[in-house]
């Protein structure tokens, strides 16, 4: 009976040790996140086999067959009635200016190179020529209508029929005026692309940005190199027609030379254009150009997988990384393949193995997690703007969208660096996180670049969806924060949309990465295994968006 009763203690002891011994699921699911694997999908979809994966060309086939058949192997189901792949149907559209712009002025012509000094674009799907006879110009300051600030660039002015010249960013750009838009970071209201859509709005023909590189986070030839290539839209349903026919950039030593010639310098407009009641100006010139352009349509996709909820399925966390890049440009010499390893290869891997560690979960989460991969993203967050027009789980039952995008093969950081800081509830949920993982919370120490604005979470975001985007950047753990910040200065000038953006095994470290992708696990496990559906916080341009959704299904 001793013996026994011995035997049976012991067993007990046992159970109750293997029970306390057992690894909490958050842990065993983040050792599976590592940086063999890590390297195995960037070398991957960065290595030349994959023709710099852009869209509508052998390289997409070879991308989505594959990040499918990833997808597959590690458990997740098709996200799409019973597919991978959700169509995106779009055009690619492919201009040809006239080599000059002319701006007929009384005192003088000015005229103006193409490539050197302005690049215009058209999204009208015509097969006539596109042209602007002696269009009267206006200069409108910033180009911006926003209720929000209480502030209306094109008040008590009539731009239908006329080109509206504008300059990029906000108001508040370099001013440190926390009271004048949002001071040094950028709006939406200073993104090129909202700039297009109100001179649409307002029926001007033409709108011309002032390119500077401090304002627009980059030079003016990355403006210029978006601009010749064959571009990539949605397939519209009004052939575009509800576009300015024509949209550019002007550098600004053009556009100086243009107003010097009208009169005015360029600095007292800007200053002029910063005061609430600034007035638009005729500026007494009309502009001569025109274009011609060729469209076709086709399809391309988006991959998605998911994990279903085992209580809340209907509810949604999405993690996002856009598949696509530049493809092959047979007119350079030598290495002519966009291998795009870090843009976006990296960020590619990161998701593939937060999938990886979810599907290695004994316990599935209670909401559905999905793993998003959109196409051309580099064309304007096409596949996921499309996504959030025909989505696949309601946008009012998306708890949060978790992407990435550029991650620097750098090694492991302190940081993580938020872009877009202070816009919702999820920043709290991270810094929460953050000392659990020896990391905190930075926000991104540029925020004039709008770098909120141009990644696939904008599409979540601009449609009330709470987006996060945040990935260590900034304070190398073994190196420190110049150092951080010489290394993405040398990537950015040299490897960014380059050839060069190619995978490295001698130079890269992929521990940052990893580390990156452990704590956004834990960020997205928490909120699949919650019931709380993160805010936007007030200030934010989103926040009404949001509480309009919830209203409309109460």
């Amino acid at each position: 009976m001793i013996k026994s009763s011995i035997i049976y203690i012991a067993s007990a002891i046992v159970i109750i040790l293997s029970a306390c011994a057992k690894k909490d699921p958050v842990q065993q699911a983040n050792e599976t996140i590592k940086v063999k694997d890590l390297e195995k999908y960037v070398k991957t979809l960065g290595s030349d086999d994959f023709l710099g994966r852009k869209p509508f060309t052998e390289g997409e086939k070879i991308t989505i067959d594959y990040l499918s058949e990833e997808f597959e192997k590690m458990g997740l189901e098709p996200a799409n009635n019973g597919r991978y792949l959700q169509k995106v149907p779009m055009v690619e559209v492919s201009v040809h200016p006239d080599e000059k712009m002319i701006f007929n002025t009384p005192g003088k012509n000015v005229s103006l190179s193409y490539r050197d000094e302005f690049v215009a674009t058209t999204r009208w799907l015509t097969d006539e020529k596109i042209t602007l006879d002696n269009s009267d110009v206006v200069f409108a300051g910033f180009g911006i209508n926003s209720p929000e600030y209480d502030w209306n660039d094109y008040e008590d002015i009539d731009v239908r029929g006329k080109t509206v010249i504008v300059f990029v960013n906000d108001p508040g750009y370099g001013t440190n005026n926390e009271e004048l838009f949002n001071a040094n970071a950028m709006t939406y209201y200073g993104r090129w692309t909202y700039k297009y859509e109100e001179a649409a709005r307002q029926g001007a023909e033409a709108i011309l940005i002032i390119h500077e590189t401090g304002p627009a986070g980059y030079p003016f030839s990355v403006s210029r190199n978006g601009a010749v290539v064959p571009k990539l839209y949605l397939k519209p349903d009004d052939n575009y027609q509800s576009r300015c026919p024509v949209e550019g950039w002007l550098t600004n030593e053009a556009a100086d030379e243009l107003f010097s010639t009208l009169g005015y310098e360029l600095e007292d407009l800007k200053e002029q254009a910063r005061n609430h009641d600034f007035t638009p100006v005729d500026l007494n010139a009309s502009l001569s150009f025109s274009m011609k352009s060729q469209h076709t349509f086709n399809d391309s996709y988006n991959v998605m997988g998911y994990i279903p909820g085992t209580e809340r399925a209907d509810e949604v966390i999405i993690y996002s990384a856009h598949w696509d890049h530049f493809g092959v440009d047979s007119s350079l010499e030598d290495d002519s393949i966009y291998n795009g390893a870090v843009d976006n290869g990296t960020s590619l891997a990161w998701m593939m193995e937060i999938a990886d560690a979810f599907t290695s979960l004994d316990e599935k989460p209670k909401r559905s997690v999905m793993f998003f991969a959109p196409t051309a993203e580099e064309q304007g967050l096409i596949g996921s703007k499309h996504y959030v027009n025909s989505p696949v789980f309601p946008l009012h039952n998306t708890v949060a969208n978790i992407n990435n995008d550029l991650m620097l093969p750098y090694g492991r950081y302190k940081d993580i660096m938020v872009t877009g800081h202070g816009q919702s509830e999820l920043d709290d949920l991270l810094e929460e996180l953050a000392e659990d993982y020896d990391r905190y919370v930075y926000p991104d120490p540029n925020p004039h670049t709008g770098m909120y604005y141009r990644s696939d979470h904008f599409a979540f975001a601009k449609k009330g969806v709470p987006a996060l985007f945040a990935r260590g950047n900034c304070d190398s753990r073994e190196h420190g924060k110049e150092w951080a910040k010489e290394k993405e200065k040398f990537w950015l000038e040299n490897r960014y949309h380059k050839p060069s953006d190619e995978y490295n095994p001698d130079t890269w470290d992929l521990s940052g990465i990893r580390d990156d992708a452990r704590i956004m696990f834990h960020l997205g496990y928490k909120l699949a295994n919650d019931t709380i559906f993160p805010a936007w916080e007030e200030g934010s341009e989103f926040k009404s968006l949001r509480e309009k959704m919830i209203e409309n299904q109460q």
